[in-house]
């Protein structure tokens, strides 16, 4: 959220205005709000005022979120339309239970629905302040059954169908959720009571709970129709005409990390021209995304295909999260499915295309460059990417399968095992002060030798909590990269 700080806003003049008071707020506790997907307006509270002025086309589900000491991480939903004001009080800090004043009829619905679930919110804010997980996301889903338990007596309008929206995505983004038949009579309820003016809304909600089967690693790439800024129609698989790999980029105006890994992405766009081509799929309505100054940055494929949870995404993704990424192999087989960015994934995945066949998508930061069978042991060159000042670690119970078989990790140069690595190299400066610079580190582990050479093999990083597997390493020697050399 803080990323979002820095980076320009949406080119409108349509606004709104939320206004707030609270005395228990600190001078500097920043407020960050917006409409839609684009939460990037921001204040800072002076003896507990605070003002937002927030770009809206239409009537959108917008917010605010306070950010400082005792501010609990969690939104405020305001309904927000051109030219009205939205004022908010409180005295604590507590500003997700706060009284909302406005002229937007929808606000009563979103009213009626915070009063009606105050204490279960007040209780996750609580366990929230308290950083406790485990019960956080166990009462989160009392939370969601409370809210659909309340929506058939609320007016189907714009608010209460956001509502509904946010519980089918987190039934698509779960493997059993617990209510799906009440979701499903609560969608059929909706669609029978809407007014004309939400089929499109509707359409997603339908989406989120009937997916259809989603592609997986090793499957079949599927074919769409998309179209660019311009309104050109484009099919995916014209991505495939320079005989490359394909990565599609789901992402979203309003997700700090998938904004944030804008340079590196344009970095290794640069650097791998010929055998990587990037489709960003944008997941926002068609307005937001043309509206966005940073859409018109891209440099790469800018497609939409205007249908949101539905076509390419239902098609290409397990959850409802961005940013989401799949790699195509130029025989278009799905080569491996990651969420999530952290600096260094982009490069890291153009070091793996680089060099021998394998699958690093648990783990992106890291690559193998070069495999090496001698006669004292398997000995593996790795580049490790990091922003620089983070820190890395390899465990010395690290080791090969192959066969059914382990083979366990003799040597390392470069790195120390089971200690704190810094990669001190430069990969990538990025003007942007979120990025900053990308440093790699270069290392080696030699492991017990094969006893027979395999097709490929995989490396395991120890057995423990949050180790990583690199996959389906491919024992030939990889054909010369046509990449720019890093």
């Amino acid at each position: 959220m803080l990323a979002l700080v820095t980076m320009q806003g949406l080119a409108q003049t349509k606004t709104a205005t939320i206004t707030g008071y609270s005395p228990a707020l600190k001078d500097g506790t920043l407020v960050i709000g917006g409409a839609g997907s684009s939460w990037e307006i921001t204040d800072s509270v002076k003896d507990g005022h605070f003002s937002l002025t927030v770009p809206v086309d239409e009537l959108s589900m917008g917010g605010i979120a306070c950010i400082g000491e005792g501010c609990p991480n969690y939104s405020f939903c305001l309904m927000l339309k051109p030219g009205v004001t939205v004022n908010v009080t409180g005295t604590d800090r507590m500003f997700p239970l706060w009284k909302v004043e406005s002229p937007v009829q929808e606000q009563q619905t979103l009213n009626s629905m915070t009063e009606k679930c105050r204490d279960v919110i007040m209780e996750l804010i609580n366990i929230g302040l308290k950083k406790d997980r485990n019960r956080y996301d166990s009462i989160s889903m009392v939370l969601t059954k409370k809210e659909m338990d309340i929506l058939p007596s609320l007016p189907v309008d714009a608010a209460s169908i956001s509502k509904l929206t946010n519980i089918a995505r987190i039934q698509k983004n779960m493997k059993d959720f617990p209510y799906m038949e009440q979701l499903k009579s609560l969608e059929a309820s909706f669609v029978a009571r809407a007014p004309k003016g939400f089929e499109a809304q509707l359409a997603e909600i339908h989406n989120y709970i009937y997916q259809s089967q989603v592609l997986q690693q090793d499957d079949k790439a599927a074919d769409v129709e998309l179209f660019d800024m311009l309104g050109n129609k484009h099919r995916l698989f014209d991505a495939f005409s320079g005989g490359g790999y394909v990565l599609l980029d789901f992402w979203g105006i309003g997700c700090g990390p998938c904004r944030m890994s804008e340079p590196e992405m344009r970095e290794v766009y640069e650097r791998m021209k010929g055998k990587l081509e990037i489709v960003g799929i944008n997941e926002d309505d068609v307005s937001t995304w043309k509206n966005s100054d940073f859409s018109k940055r891209i440099i790469w494929k800018n497609w939409n295909d205007g249908v949101k949870g539905s076509s390419i995404n239902g098609k290409y993704c397990d959850i409802g999260a961005v940013p989401y990424y799949v790699l195509i192999s130029p025989d278009k087989r799905i080569v491996w499915k990651a969420v999530g960015y952290q600096p260094g994934y982009l490069l890291g995945l153009a070091e793996a295309l680089n060099g021998p066949k394998q699958d690093n998508s648990s783990n992106l930061q890291i690559a193998i460059r070069k495999v090496e069978h001698k006669p004292n042991g398997t000995v593996i060159s790795f580049r490790y990417y990091t922003k620089k000042g983070f820190w890395f670690r390899i465990v010395k119970d690290s080791y090969l399968t192959a066969n059914g078989k382990k083979y366990k990790l003799t040597a390392a140069d470069g790195i120390k095992l089971d200690e704190n690595n810094y990669a001190e190299k430069n990969a990538f400066t990025a003007k942007e002060d979120y990025i900053g610079e990308i440093n790699y580190c270069d290392f080696t582990l030699t492991f017990e030798p094969f006893e027979t050479i395999p097709d490929s093999f995989d490396f395991v990083e120890g057995d423990g909590k949050g180790a990583f597997v690199i996959r389906k390493i491919m024992t030939l020697p990889s054909l010369p990269s046509r990449g720019k050399e890093s």
